[in-house]
């Protein structure tokens, strides 16, 4: 060693280095060498060559002393600057070692409090200055290096460090990457990974370094990116890299950090945004979501085909992807707007998306986006959350509804809104009361908290609570305020439910009832009554939770302590917790918060009657610019002395409202009387001041007042006096002189006298008679002193349908009418009414009330009074007849007495007294020709048959709603009688004690009123009038669906022995008259038809009370006899559900080229019978509807439209010139297939028919013939209304009547057939077409169809067959010879066959069906005979089998009529005589999937023979 140091040269001043010094010297020498070496150029220091060598061997980089190897690593680093950028070190192992033995001392960094940290930096410094480590670039195992380099300096780097270091270390590590031939793959994980989660999170400053080493190298890395994308995206080569699982992680991250490395990469994502796995969609969308919509992002703009494919996964299959897409758009609605219209385009079809999460997920979004910037929000955006609140799931409606509720509160109440804002969420308020129009329970909660916590916040102080209350009811609409007040009468009814609950466990009654009743008001009614029951027995067990609830419900409870009282009462139940036990303290909750005084208390009241005093003089701010906020205001206050009466008992609350009285608004005043009626009951004794002083404001307004002022002053001094008989004498006394048509009082004195009269009918009995008697009946209503306006209009040609003449009305209402306006309109506005009129549309209401206090028929003034209204009503208003009144006038005369008479049968005194004739007379009412008298009637019997007073008959009067031509009117009475239904079947559910008088509740028992109604209708002038019981069957229909159709409740086998029952009886109204029965009867079978063909699924089930009739409308049921008649006309036939039947089932797209003795085999399956969309037959004449149909759609009209018939004009000449157009059957086999269950046409020739090739002359005798045999029918049927029949149009499947515009007439390809002569009337098998007439009214009725269908619906086969069994009548079947049709085939032989594709056991009667060819012999048969079928012909054994066997289903009888037989001559269709006969065999409908096998020889036209029209016998 002494011979190596002889040779090193050492600088100035430094000491030799040896192995054999100590420790602490070899420090102080080496820091000297290290001086010497820092203050060294690079000039001229080859001598120093082998100090270096000599510093880098073993014993120096093994060293044991840190700062040996601290110094010497600062010596080789200084070494490496002096002798650059050549290095004394040539051995490339030893140069390897040297970098290892750096890379290891810069671990010293890591701390920056160590006392050596200075030359550890100074090391980094050194290294970084000179780029030392490039030196490795050219050692072959330099991966080693950079990666041990690499990922020391992540690991080391801190938040202690300076920026110094940082940039020292990125000055260090950067030229590795930029001047190295290649990057390994290890070391762009250990770059790469600092960059991805959870190193992103867990260290933020080695994410920074990463983060700017990429950014300052991206140019040179990325090649290595892109190609590692490649092998792991595209190629789906397996990688051991850390990242092949965080691929899509480190593209969002590069992309954040230099989005150029991914240039190459983001194409590539188009292809992945289509891939077939769900997960990977996912990944990638959610991927390409975050980079799109990433603040400063431009990708859009850059890369807009990945765009567009983006924006097509807001479509895609999966769910998860979808929600993903919904999730994102939030941040491209606030970050980028460029993007909003695409985005709102896709949240607009999302707000419509099948799944519940990606709607609700809509919402979530847009509100959002609304809470962080409100001014991106448009009105497109808040309509998707508007659509939501009326959303199908309740979870979608709450969030929609809360949302709204939340955006209200932050825009409303918070500081320094903008006013656009405000003005943007005005809307809101509306909506959420409009949600209180939902029947569930859930969402009424749901309203009533969004009240409490967002509208008019709870925690609010009170004066600004009662503030924002009162502004809040200023600003709702209509039906805000209707839904407003009656969340208040709500309330009330609740909390006076627990309060029962509570009673009945203080006094140990039965709770079951009670609770029940509670438990409709929660969701859940199941549950709810678990939960109730647990809550009951808590409340019974412990005593104080019970005084809590007491107090809680008391009137003196408080805002502040009912809210410390709802929080303890939940505190005994054991606060939120997970699963049930959380259902049930949510229940408990909601019930709580639905009674608690929260919001009004007495202080509340007296805050609240201050604000509204300003209101009314005009001072206050509050309700500053709003039209009517004085009577808004006082109205507000009557609707809360309606629900909380007890809360107006301050001595200035009472001050105020007396101020108010005076007023000079009417309207106020009105509305304080009702106020104080509510609220004064012990006026009297708690206030006498005020009551002296009230008591002659209230006694001067009931004199002198208005008529509304007068009623509301006479119910307000029954309230407030104790003695009202003295003041009432007073103010009869006034009444008595002012009843004289010219005192400025007359109107006022007649409306006090009622009300007097029904409040004190035995103190003032004598007095009223005598002034009814002499002044009201005989003066007044039976006296036409002035003259109205003369009118030569037409009453029924001014009928209010379209919307232009609704317009002209509403007009009409709201505008000044002139006298000669006055005569073109059938009502105006009361203001226009005269006095006379009005006088007796008042004396109507006296004579109403007077009878209503009487409570009795005594001396027959009930009889007498309801004679009179009678008159009244019959005699269209004109109680004289001397024509001196106004049509307008009229109107509301019939109105009143029609409503004067629903109130008097309220009482069952007088209800016992009204006759059949009375009640008709009442009914037709609901068809007036004044559209205001049907609105008003309709809601004034909607009305008073909900409050269950009324009885059950008058329900039947909905019926007559059928002939409503305004659609919107049908619309409402069928809500009306649905609501009628529910309300009665839920209070007999309620009411378990009423099922002794059930008969008078249960809405089934509607049906026979409505059958006795109908058989009265004045149009049914003899039983078998075809038109008259076509209006009759949608009447009918419109009573029965809402009891039939989708209800639980409905009973085939209670209904259909309750219509037989009446058909047993006599019309007890005129039981003698056998018309009348018929009638009767008539409308018996067409219910009964209805109810077989409309009903659906049939469903037997035990009946265990015997249906009872009203003595008062039907005779004693004859039991002696079964009446079966059928009393129906042989052309009426009935529709079913709208399912494509034999008609539908035919191909008509080809030509049809028959040649002579062709074969053509049509199988049909029928899946079942064919309902009518809209039962609707109105006795006004309706506009047709132009719809053009191609010829799919004809196929669903009616097969019960003749080919022959042709539009008429009254003289019977043709008006419409235009040939029928040929139907074509389509035999191509081609066809089969495009339809499953569908008519499947084989042609045993693969050839067609078709009817083209009728000669024009056969057309042109084929019109000749029908108009003769039109005037033959002319002369033996009655022709009182007059039609035009129309013929079956080129493109229309349509039939215009004067009485019926809908729709009614389904084309049918068999009636072609029977047109072309290729079919058979009268097929005589078990399931037959249908091929009924369909005449138009007021025409003779001519035959048209081969056979008359019996219609009825498929049953559940274990059910039905034995019941119908015993409860169907005896059959008498026929069907109606066809009228002779001209065309240029003529049918031989004609087939039906019909098969079930699985059948129960056959019925007894049913014998087995066999292939049967129908001649005269077998149509001649009579119902005892039995059928024998001919032996089959070789030609048919190779046509498809059908079964055997087929549910027999009710039907219904079509009774020959020997007028229809013909006989003698040879039809027109090469059917002789005998076959024209009617058959009297059992037809019943296929059932589902039946197949209907129709095989038809056909002839060549050129075959065929004119003959003659035969003549009727």
């Amino acid at each position: 060693m002494s011979g190596k140091a002889n040779k090193i040269v050492y600088p100035p001043g430094c000491k030799d280095i040896t192995e054999e010094i100590g420790k602490e010297e070899l420090v102080r020498r080496l820091k000297l060498l290290a001086r010497a070496f820092q203050d060294m150029g690079q000039d001229d220091n080859d001598q120093y060559s082998g100090l270096a060598v000599y510093l880098a061997t073993d014993y120096f980089l093994d060293h044991q002393s840190k700062d040996v190897r601290l110094l010497v690593a600062c010596c080789i680093a200084d070494v490496f600057r002096i002798f650059a950028p050549e290095a004394p070190y040539k051995d490339l192992k030893h140069l390897k070692d040297i970098f290892i033995f750096l890379v290891k001392q810069l671990r010293g960094l890591e701390d920056p409090d160590s006392p050596s940290f200075k030359r550890y930096f100074y090391l980094l410094e050194n290294l970084a200055w000179v780029k030392s480590f490039n030196i490795c670039i050219e050692l072959e195992e330099n991966q080693e290096i950079f990666c041990s380099l690499f990922q020391l300096m992540f690991s080391i780097v801190s938040d202690k460090h300076s920026s110094k270091v940082k940039n020292f270390v990125l000055d260090m590590l950067t030229p590795l990457i930029t001047e190295a031939d290649s990057v390994s793959q290890e070391l762009m994980d250990i770059i790469l990974l600092n960059v991805v989660e959870p190193y992103k999170t867990q260290k933020r400053v080695a994410y920074a370094l990463a983060k700017e080493l990429l950014i300052r190298s991206s140019n040179a890395i990325e090649p290595y990116i892109q190609a590692f994308f490649n092998n792991t995206l595209m190629l789906g080569k397996s990688s051991e890299s850390e990242l092949s699982h965080r691929l899509y992680d480190l593209i969002y991250e590069l992309n954040q950090i230099s989005p150029n490395v991914l240039l190459s990469v983001l194409p590539q994502l188009e292809f992945k945004l289509k891939s077939n796995e769900e997960s990977e969609r996912k990944q990638v969308t959610k991927l390409l979501a975050k980079m799109f919509s990433d603040e400063g992002s431009s990708l859009v703009e850059q890369n807009r085909p990945l765009w567009i494919c983006f924006l097509g996964r807001f479509n895609d299959i999966s769910i998860p992807v979808r929600q993903t897409c919904v999730q994102f758009s939030q941040y491209f609605l606030i970050n980028h707007p460029e993007t909003n219209k695409d985005i709102v385009e896709q949240l607009k079809s999302r707000s419509h998306d099948p799944e519940e999460t990606i709607r609700m997920e809509v919402v979530n979004t847009v509100l959002s986006v609304a809470k962080k910037d409100f001014s991106i929000i448009n009105e497109e955006l808040l309509g998707f959350i508007k659509e939501r609140t009326l959303d199908k799931k309740f979870q979608v409606r709450r969030e929609a509804l809360m949302g709204l509720g939340q955006l209200y509160k932050k825009y409303t109440f918070g500081e320094k809104v903008e006013e656009s804002y405000v003005e943007k969420v005005s809307f809101i308020k509306d909506k959420i009361f409009h949600h209180y129009y939902q029947q569930s329970s859930d969402d009424r909660l749901l309203v009533e908290r969004v009240f409490n916590t967002c509208l008019v916040p709870y925690n609010m102080p009170e004066e600004d609570r009662m503030r924002q209350f009162l502004l809040l009811y200023c600003t709702l609409d209509e039906h805000a305020i209707k839904a407003f007040q009656e969340m208040f009468k709500h309330r009330i009814s609740v909390r006076a439910m627990i309060l029962q609950m509570v009673e009945a466990i203080e006094q140990q009654a039965l709770l079951n009832p009670r609770i029940v009743s509670l438990s409709r008001t929660l969701p859940e009614t199941g549950k709810a009554i678990e939960h109730l029951k647990k809550f009951c027995q808590i409340i019974k067990d412990d005593k104080r939770l019970r005084s809590y609830l007491i107090k809680l419900l008391s009137q003196d409870c408080t805002c502040k302590k009912a809210q410390d009282l709802v929080r303890e009462i939940l505190k005994k139940l054991g606060g939120p917790s997970q699963g049930t036990q959380n259902i049930y303290y949510n229940t408990i909750k909601s019930l709580l918060e639905r009674v608690a005084p929260v919001m009004i208390d007495v202080s509340a009241v007296d805050q609240l009657v201050s604000h509204v005093d300003d209101s009314v003089r005009g001072l206050g701010i509050i309700t500053e610019g709003i039209d009517g906020a004085a009577e808004k205001s006082v109205k507000l206050l009557m609707v809360l002395s309606w629900t909380y009466p007890y809360y107006f008992k301050t001595e200035e609350t009472y001050e105020l409202l007396l101020t108010f009285m005076k007023h000079d608004d009417e309207s106020v005043a009105d509305l304080t009387l009702q106020i104080f009626n509510n609220i004064g009951k012990n006026l009297q004794k708690d206030y006498p001041n005020i009551y002296s002083s009230l008591l002659p404001v209230v006694s001067s307004a009931a004199k002198l007042g208005n008529p509304k002022q007068c009623k509301h002053a006479i119910r307000c001094i029954n309230t407030i006096c104790k003695n009202k008989e003295a003041i009432y004498g007073q103010i009869f006394e006034h009444y008595k002189k002012s009843l004289n048509p010219e005192s400025a009082n007359f109107i006022t004195a007649i409306v006090g006298l009622g009300h007097i009269a029904k409040l004190c009918p035995e103190e003032f009995a004598p007095d009223i008679k005598t002034i009814v008697s002499k002044v009201i009946v005989k003066d007044l209503l039976m006296q036409d002193h002035t003259f109205g306006p003369s009118t030569t209009e037409s009453w029924y040609s001014e009928h209010h349908v379209t919307e232009e003449s609704m317009a002209k009305v509403r007009w009409y209402s709201e505008h000044h009418v002139t006298e000669e306006s006055m005569a073109k309109v059938s009502w105006y506005s009361e203001h226009h009414v005269t006095e006379e009129s009005m006088a007796k549309l008042q004396s109507m209401k006296l004579l109403t009330r007077w009878l209503q206090g009487l409570k009795s028929n005594a001396n027959n003034s009930g009889t007498s009074t309801l004679r009179l209204l009678y008159t009244v009503i019959a005699h269209e208003g004109d109680l004289m007849e001397k024509g001196n009144i106004n049509k307008p006038e009229l109107a509301r005369l019939r109105l009143q007495a029609g409503c004067c008479m629903i109130k008097l049968a309220e009482e069952k005194c007088f209800s016992d007294i009204i006759t059949h004739e009375q009640f008709q007379a009442l009914a037709l009412l609901m068809n007036d020709s004044c559209y205001h008298v049907r609105h008003i009637f309709s809601l004034k019997l909607h009305k008073s048959l909900l409050t269950l007073r009324l009885p059950l008959q008058y329900m039947s009067i909905f019926c007559l709603a059928a002939n409503d031509p305004m659609r919107e009117r049908r619309t409402q009475i069928k809500q009306f009688l649905q609501n009628n239904i529910t309300k009665r079947r839920e209070y007999i559910k309620q009411n378990p004690s009423i099922q002794g008088r059930i008969f008078h509740f249960l809405p089934d028992y509607v049906m026979p009123y409505t059958i006795h109604l109908l058989a009265h209708d004045p149009e049914l002038k003899e039983h078998d009038d075809v038109e008259p019981l076509k209006n009759i069957k949608e009447c009918l229909w419109f009573n029965m669906e809402p009891l039939i159709s989708k209800s639980e409740d409905y009973n085939y086998t209670f209904f259909r022995r309750m219509i037989e029952n009446i058909k047993q009886t006599k019309d007890a109204q005129d039981p003698d008259d056998e018309e009348t029965n018929m009638k009767l009867y008539a409308v018996c079978d067409v219910a009964l038809g209805l109810l077989n063909s409309k009903s659906g699924n049939i469903t037997l089930k035990d009946v265990t009370v015997e249906p009872r009739l009203s003595a008062k409308h039907f005779t004693k049921p004859d039991k002696s006899y079964s009446n079966t008649q059928n009393y129906l006309p042989k052309d009426f036939s009935f529709e079913g559900h709208k399912r494509k039947g034999v008609n539908a089932l035919i191909d008509t797209s080809g030509k049809a080229n028959t040649s002579k003795g062709q074969t053509t085999e049509i199988i049909v399956e029928s899946p079942g019978p064919v309902v009518n969309p809209l039962p609707i037959s109105p006795r006004e004449q309706r506009q047709p509807k132009t719809k053009k149909t191609d010829v799919s759609s004809e196929t669903e009209s009616s097969p019960n439209s003749s080919a022959d018939s042709v539009k008429k004009n009254d003289s019977g000449k043709n008006v419409d010139k235009k040939k029928p157009q040929k139907r074509k059957l389509d035999t191509d086999t081609k066809d089969e297939n495009k339809e499953p269950k569908t008519a499947k046409v084989r042609n045993k020739k693969q050839t067609k028919t078709s009817g083209k090739n009728v000669p024009k002359s056969m057309d042109t005798e084929e019109s000749d013939g029908d108009e003769d045999d039109d005037s033959s029918v002319a002369n033996s049927e009655s022709q009182e209304s007059q039609e035009i029949p129309l013929g079956p149009k080129t493109k229309k499947a349509k039939n215009v009547s004067d009485k019926n515009s809908k729709s009614n007439v389904r084309t049918s390809k068999v009636d072609t057939l029977q047109k072309s002569k290729s079919l058979m009337n009268g097929a005589k098998t078990d399931s037959t077409v249908r091929t009924s007439d369909s005449q138009k009214p007021g025409s003779a009725r001519k035959r048209k169809t081969e056979s008359v269908s019996k219609e009825s619906t498929p049953v559940k086969k274990s059910k039905l067959t034995p019941a119908l069994k015993n409860l169907s009548p005896s059959v008498s079947e026929s069907s109606t010879p066809s009228s002779p049709g001209r065309s240029s085939t003529k049918s031989s032989t004609s087939s039906v066959k019909s098969s079930s594709k699985s059948t129960p056991k056959k019925s007894p009667h049913q014998s087995k069906l066999k292939k049967t060819t129908i001649t005269r012999s077998k149509l001649n048969r009579s119902d005892g005979e039995s059928d024998e079928s001919p032996p089959e012909d070789k030609t048919k054994k190779n046509v498809r089998k059908t079964a055997s066997k087929q549910t027999r289903l009710d039907q219904f009888n079509v009774k020959s009529a020997p007028k229809n037989v013909r006989k003698g001559k040879n039809l027109p269709n090469g059917v002789s005589d005998g076959d024209s006969q009617e058959t009297s065999s059992a037809a019943s409908t296929p059932k589902s999937g039946t197949s209907i096998r129709i095989k038809t020889k056909v002839q060549t036209p050129d075959s065929t023979k004119k003959r003659g029209r035969p003549k009727k016998t």
